[in-house]
């Protein structure tokens, strides 16, 4: 009898575990909508592979974005704009296979939207049916909105992105904060509203004062999600190297270190190394 019970609850144990696994709701744009009216703040990672992103996932993230910053952790460029809409589909695709309930949102890559707003539309098609990604996100305010409007009409959703825009780095010439003086400030309220209007869920704020993030979430109906733009907005996103402490050589004030990966990682490698040269490693319980 005994026996029979341990095994009743250990087996009840894993039907509750498969059932919560399975009543995850799954992000939506309605659902960050909602979370904003609720006062619930919104989690956002970068994310570019399988395996991360299954572990995002698993941990309930709200949304992942499949940045171009791919083009700095994952490929080693100095800047987001030499990666192809062709890298970007490779890695949503790989996150896509991993995730059941995070929003995925895209980056269209430089190049892919700016100033076409048919080639913007190809590139977002193209995203969303050889990824099957839930979004995509374009940098830019006014000068965007025909290609806004292009994507959106066909049943794709935008997240915009104001402030600090580093597709644009050639143009703004550094990497400083952005809207500090009341001309630009006055320009990206305006640009918030404006991609409102033309129909985008969310707007990521970038490298902006927390005043002016503050105001901006306060006059908008949509989310917004800040990357060094104070505690005022809706969410918060990081890049996920960055945050877990693989990337070791960029260290804004925005930025948390929530670990330091890439001392656990070296010395890991070292000690294998290590239990290689010594002929420690594989012993006899590790070989057949």
């Amino acid at each position: 009898m005994p026996n029979f019970c341990v095994t009743f609850v250990a087996l009840n144990n894993q039907i509750m575990s498969v059932a919560n696994k399975s009543n995850k709701t799954k992000v939506t744009t309605h659902v960050l909508q909602e979370m904003k009216r609720k006062g619930e703040k919104i989690a956002m990672l970068t994310g570019y592979d399988f395996s991360m992103a299954k572990i995002l996932d698993e941990a309930n993230i709200d949304i992942i974005l499949v940045g171009d910053s791919a083009s700095n952790v994952m490929a080693g460029y100095q800047t987001t704009l030499p990666i192809t809409l062709n890298d970007m589909i490779y890695h949503a695709s790989s996150v896509m296979r991993a995730v059941t309930r995070a929003l995925v949102v895209v980056d269209l890559p430089f190049g892919t939207y700016q100033g076409n707003s048919k080639e913007a539309l190809n590139s977002a098609i193209r995203i969303m049916k050889e990824s099957g990604a839930n979004a995509v996100k374009m940098e830019g305010g006014r000068e965007i909105v025909e290609s806004v409007e292009r994507i959106i009409s066909a049943g794709i959703p935008v997240m915009g992105h104001l402030g600090l825009t580093p597709q644009s780095i050639n143009k703004f010439g550094t990497y400083v904060v952005r809207a500090t003086d009341e001309y630009e400030a006055n320009l990206l309220s305006e640009d918030a509203k404006i991609l409102e209007r033309t129909g985008c869920f969310c707007i990521v704020l970038e490298k902006i004062p927390a005043k002016l993030a503050k105001q901006v979430t306060d006059s908008l109906i949509i989310p917004t999600i800040g990357i060094g733009a104070g505690g005022g907005v809706d969410g918060q996103v990081l890049v996920l190297h960055d945050m877990l402490g693989i990337t070791q050589d960029f260290s804004p004030r925005f930025l948390r270190r929530y670990h330091n990966l890439k001392e656990e990682i070296l010395g890991s490698v070292q000690a294998y190394i290590k239990d290689v040269k010594t002929r420690d490693f594989p012993n006899e319980r590790e070989q057949y």
